[in-house]
């Protein structure tokens, strides 16, 4: 598997597939093409279906900018390696290609070339199942976050705590952010209002108000196109910083400890990204929300004191409960319902870990079989349903 600096990466939103990725993608091109007198740019699938309402074509022209860009919209063609491919080409000044690139962006802002594998091809972690990653956990007598520190890159814990630093400050200024969010639908922000009306309740009511007050910033400043991190994508970079910024302020755990929540998230991602897909276009949200309530129950259950085996029980229930999840945001848009759902999961995390604490770790569906049904049950969702804004909510017009 990969380093968890590919899963956790800082950039722009509303979306890491549609947006960071064609924009890195694009950045790429014109280094190896500077001379290009102009450039086109074919977008296939989800990233054409859904590519105005993520800022795709936005991103690429201003990564290709100062050049001209002219953009080309093919929904209705999907490319046999991933649903979001696109086609670069670098025109001469009479209009000729004189040079071409097709690429795919796989979800989290990764990008992989057709005849590649989705997998890493330069493996920095040498298990790549939960069950392997368990057995040796057991016998090395550590936990999650300590398989990370014995198995990444040596500055990992530096990269983690600046990517925690980033989740801070995008909540922060979630909180303190009103208006309507841009696209069309006129959405108001409501971070704001669940914040103040958390202060002025108790006991359980005000602590839901507060987690979804957290979540609610970190996808609204998505929406608005801020910095956010890839927790796994950025349509659910709302769940895990919730979370963690939670437990931080309400229950006064040291960042150290959030640090290892967050290293223990990383795995149970990995894996996911390795085995299944963290790509809306592949699977719908369940491979987005659904992993990153995986990703946050496996952070809570250790930050509760939960063994490894509780903490796997709890990412696979969290990716259990989250099957068959469409990926149909309204008019392409990462606001309905993608914001609310990262309230809702978030919250969910918290349930999935607080109930596996009661257990002794032992079920009978595990995290790498519920990955696999997951990936499955993905590929039997109509196209409809995966992220190209044609089915669902994002297929009845009374919302827009």
């Amino acid at each position: 598997m990969d380093s968890l600096k590919e899963l956790f990466k800082v950039g722009m939103g509303p979306s890491s597939s549609h947006t960071m990725g064609p924009h890195r993608a694009a950045e790429q091109f014109a280094k190896l093409f500077p001379e290009a007198h102009s450039y086109r740019v074919t977008l296939f699938g989800s990233l054409a279906a859904t590519g105005k309402g993520h800022l795709t074509d936005r991103a690429i022209s201003d990564a290709l900018s100062p050049h001209a860009v002219e953009i080309v919209w093919k929904p209705d063609i999907i490319l046999p390696f991933h649903p979001n491919g696109m086609a670069f080409e670098a025109l001469s000044a009479d209009g000729e290609t004189a040079d071409r690139w097709c690429v795919y962006s796989v979800g989290g802002g990764t990008l992989k070339e057709e005849g590649t594998s989705q997998k890493s091809e330069n493996p920095v972690y040498t298990l790549s199942s939960m069950k392997d990653i368990l057995a040796f956990m057991l016998e090395k007598g550590i936990s999650f976050w300590e398989y990370v520190d014995r198995s990444d890159y040596s500055d990992i814990r530096d990269y983690l705590n600046g990517i925690w630093q980033t989740m801070k400050s995008t909540i922060k200024k979630g909180l303190h952010s009103e208006g309507v969010l841009p696209g069309g639908l006129n959405l108001p922000r409501k971070a704001i209002s669940y914040y103040i009306k958390a202060q002025t309740s108790s006991g359980y009511l005000r602590q839901v108000n507060l987690l979804f007050s957290y979540a609610l910033a970190c996808s609204e400043e998505n929406a608005s196109g801020g910095t956010v991190v890839t927790a796994p994508t950025c349509g659910s970079c709302g769940i895990i910083p919730s979370v963690l910024y939670f437990f931080h302020k309400e229950h006064d755990v040291p960042e150290i400890r959030i640090i290892n929540a967050l290293a223990t998230a990383g795995i149970i991602g990995n894996l996911a990204k390795t085995n299944a897909s963290i790509s809306g276009a592949e699977v719908g949200c369940q491979g987005e929300v659904g992993v990153a309530c995986a990703m946050a129950a496996g952070a809570v259950a250790y930050l509760l004191g939960e063994t490894p085996s509780q903490i796997e029980y709890a990412a696979e229930m969290a990716i259990e409960h989250h099957l068959g999840l469409t990926c149909d945001p309204v008019d392409g848009l990462v606001q309905i319902p993608c914001i609310e759902r990262n309230g809702m999961s978030a919250l969910q995390a918290i349930n999935c870990a607080m109930y596996c604490m009661s257990s002794d770790g032992r079920h009978k569906i595990s995290y790498d079989d519920v990955l696999k049904v997951m990936l499955d049950t993905g590929h039997d969702l109509k196209d409809s349903y995966r992220e190209t804004s044609k089915g669902g909510l994002a297929g009845n017009s009374r919302y827009l």
